[in-house]
């Protein structure tokens, strides 16, 4: 696993964020049973830009300014190279890349090496867990959802991605699935005539024509006129803006869609759009809400909501679990998809207030089954390289079992 500091909550941790990808290996192994023995945490130094990590003579990292354009690009290649070769059969993970890099190299570099970035796929997947459960509580085919996203970063926008693939596979055509995203950053409604948008924002850009008079009060498009003119079936918000899903916001959805779906999934509790308990109040419970912190149960008119972690430990452990098992050569939509598909079947959505993902109680069992949906995925995609006869027996049969040996205590 690899890490290198371009997310802006890391940044500032320099080399020492190494303990991030400790940490996520940790989690591999506790959830999926990935021997410990077999997995590297690797710090991509590429420098920092923090002069008090600069000027710290304990400071273990590279005392230099941090790299960009050509020359990182050239060392990203490098590394992906010679990873790839010393370790043929390993998945890279990528964690905490900055927007301007992190979709980059996953599109360069995804059909040619296993590569599975966590911020953009595992948060996109998880996300679309919930957006599954969600649809069988709605009852609104996957295809026909229209999806506005607070915060076009790399997270809102490889949700939105996964999003848009999933309305494609239920029947939808490329064009019509794109047009039922809107991207609401800080300068308001994203539209084609705005400079400097980035390229994977740009797909998604809409004509200014076709929303000119979208503004309530002159100037930018508002995240509550793109509400009140797109009426979206699902809000997400990755914009770490506090408080930005308003009584407004969740009113506009209400009135919009029988049985909204709210998912504010930025964190900490002080960056997240909206608690839960006051959307599900505003919404008078019609609201279907996850969210990206851990948060009690809400009471609302003799109801008691459970709301959902969209974790991503809940699925990339069993999705690179799946991916050893079956050997594939890259990680496909088509295997995020199933992924995605294995976590929302291990929740019972028909009760009042059911949570829209399972708990993080069980992660073990929980990443076994996620990883068997994965093996037949990568199966069904033609990039594995192993084809179990029993799926089931050969994903137990891969997961480390913390033992003492005889005699030992």
């Amino acid at each position: 696993m690899q890490r290198c500091g371009g997310d802006p909550r890391y940044r500032r941790l320099g080399v020492g964020g190494i303990q991030i990808a400790v940490g996520k290996l940790a989690v591999y192994t506790a959830a999926a049973g990935i021997d410990p023995r077999r997995v590297i945490p690797v710090s991509l130094d590429v420098g920092t830009d923090n002069e008090g990590l600069l000027n710290d003579p304990l400071y273990l990292g590279n005392r230099h300014a941090r790299v960009r354009g050509a020359a990182y690009d050239a060392f990203i290649r490098k590394y992906l190279e010679t990873a790839a070769s010393l370790f043929p059969d390993a998945l890279l993970h990528f964690e905490d890349f900055g927007p301007g890099n992190a979709r980059r190299i996953l599109v360069t570099y995804g059909d040619k090496y296993r590569i599975f970035n966590d911020d953009m796929q595992g948060t996109g997947a998880i996300t679309l867990a919930a957006t599954l459960s969600a649809i069988k509580v709605t009852g609104v085919p996957m295809r026909a959802q229209k999806l506005v996203v607070f915060g076009a970063g790399t997270a809102g926008v490889g949700i939105a991605d996964q999003i848009r693939d999933a309305m494609i596979r239920d029947g939808a055509s490329p064009e019509q699935a794109a047009a039922q995203v809107w991207l609401v950053d800080k300068q308001g409604l994203l539209t084609s005539d705005m400079p400097d948008l980035r390229d994977y924002q740009q797909p998604y850009a809409r004509n200014a024509a076709e929303v000119a008079g979208w503004a309530s009060g002159g100037g930018a498009i508002s995240l509550l006129d793109t509400i009140r003119h797109a009426e979206p079936a699902i809000l997400l918000g990755t914009s770490t803006a506090h408080g930005a899903f308003t009584r407004e916001v969740i009113e506009a959805m209400s009135a919009g869609a029988e049985r909204p779906i709210v998912f504010p999934i930025s964190n900490p509790t002080s960056r997240i759009e909206a608690m839960p308990a006051d959307v599900i109040a505003w919404s008078k419970g019609k609201a279907l809400v996850a969210v990206g912190i851990p948060v009690p149960p809400v009471e609302y008119q003799g109801v008691t909501y459970q709301i959902g972690q969209a974790n991503n430990a809940l699925l990339y452990p069993g999705l690179g679990l799946g991916t050893i098992v079956s050997g594939a050569s890259k990680v496909t939509a088509g295997m995020l998809l199933a992924a995605a598909e294995a976590v929302a079947g291990q929740v019972d959505v028909t009760a009042l207030g059911a949570a829209l993902v399972p708990p993080v109680d069980n992660l073990r069992a929980s990443s076994a089954t996620t990883a068997v949906a994965v093996v037949q995925a990568a199966i069904a995609d033609g990039v594995a390289t192993r084809k179990p006869e029993n799926l089931v027996q050969a994903v137990q049969d891969a997961m480390w079992q913390a033992a003492y040996p005889d005699g030992a205590a």
